[in-house]
């Protein structure tokens, strides 16, 4: 769709939205606090955070498990939903790309939209040229990098309810802690293999904050975001890789499709060399809720066991 088409259709459904909530007030004191927030991963850490405490508050998830942010474009129920948030968290850093004029419309209307990713260090954020900061904004995917948004939304949160400071902050430094244990895990699992075994490849090049904090070398067929497309080029140059270097798996992403995956598998084998794909991994959004995946710790676990499996060769297609 052309950008000027889309910019069109994007204020006509923020419109419409904000017409069916214009009965709606947040000054009503009975209402409890709505806080909506974009990615699964974002959800998670806001409703940690918030456990527990003594208030009607209410936490809202816009996408949900296998939902790709990069490619999310909000429906006018999803524009309603965040119409009546009294704030909006959002990862930022162009990944949800498709919903930067809806934040724009919550903005002029009084509701805050808060980038998760305020919190980095400049210095710490890595170089790619698919967003439009130039900046990678998959950064959930190192723990530390996890606890510098923990502080920071602990703080956006305690700004807004300064009544559960007490409970926000309790929350907050009871999962740091997590956060601790968790980041030990992956460094522990991650030294079973050698150096030259961790190789990372999956659908899209979203691990780079992975890759830079536990030792593993990262290729995507796709670039870091899923607006690009792998090109016939790029997969027969990963497949020549992959035999060069006598990889053992390759990876799908529960939110990217695993077509580039299997075409890529396919070139590996036309070289008359196997490599197996391993169990599907967690990027981009987490697993179902009620599920250990549905959980930032838990995605976290399951990604680091099913990689360091599968590359070990204790795992194969025939297992699933």
């Amino acid at each position: 769709m052309p950008r000027k088409t889309y910019r069109m259709s994007v204020t006509l459904i923020v419109f419409t939205a904000l017409m069916s909530v214009v009965a709606f007030s947040h000054a009503d004191q009975a209402s409890p606090f709505r806080i909506v927030a974009t990615t699964t991963q974002v959800s998670d850490l806001t409703r940690v955070l918030t456990a527990g405490i003594d208030q009607p508050i209410e936490v809202e998830s816009l996408m949900g498990p296998g939902v790709d942010p990069h490619l999310f474009v909000a429906s006018a129920g999803d524009v309603a939903l965040l119409s009546q948030a009294d704030v909006i968290f959002y990862n930022g850093l162009d990944l949800e790309g498709k919903l930067d004029q809806v934040f724009e419309q919550m903005n002029r209307i009084g509701i805050p939209t808060i980038p998760a990713t305020d919190a980095m260090d400049e210095d710490l954020l890595l170089q790619n040229a698919d967003f439009a900061f130039n900046y990678d904004p998959h950064i959930w995917f190192d723990a530390r990098q996890w606890q510098a948004v923990t502080a920071f939304l602990r703080d956006q949160l305690i700004g807004f309810l300064p009544a559960a400071e007490a409970a926000i902050t309790a929350n907050a430094a009871d999962y740091l802690n997590e956060l601790d244990v968790v980041h030990r895990y992956v460094l522990d699992q991650a030294e079973r293999l050698t150096e030259i075994q961790r190789v990372l490849i999956t659908s899209h090049d979203a691990f780079n904050y992975f890759g830079r904090a536990y030792g593993f070398e990262v290729r995507g067929i796709q670039g870091a975001s899923t607006t690009s497309e792998a090109s016939v080029a790029d997969i027969q140059a990963l497949a020549d890789f992959i035999v060069e270097r006598e990889i053992r798996a390759i990876f799908s992403e529960s939110s990217v499709s695993s077509q580039t995956v299997n075409a890529l598998r396919e070139a590996v084998r036309d070289r008359e060399f196997e490599v197996t794909v391993g169990e599907e991994i967690y990027s981009d959004a987490m697993g179902d809720p009620d599920t250990a995946e549905g959980t930032y710790l838990g995605m976290l676990r399951h990604n680091i066991d099913a990689i360091v499996t599968a590359l070990l060769g204790e795992h194969s297609d025939a297992d699933e």
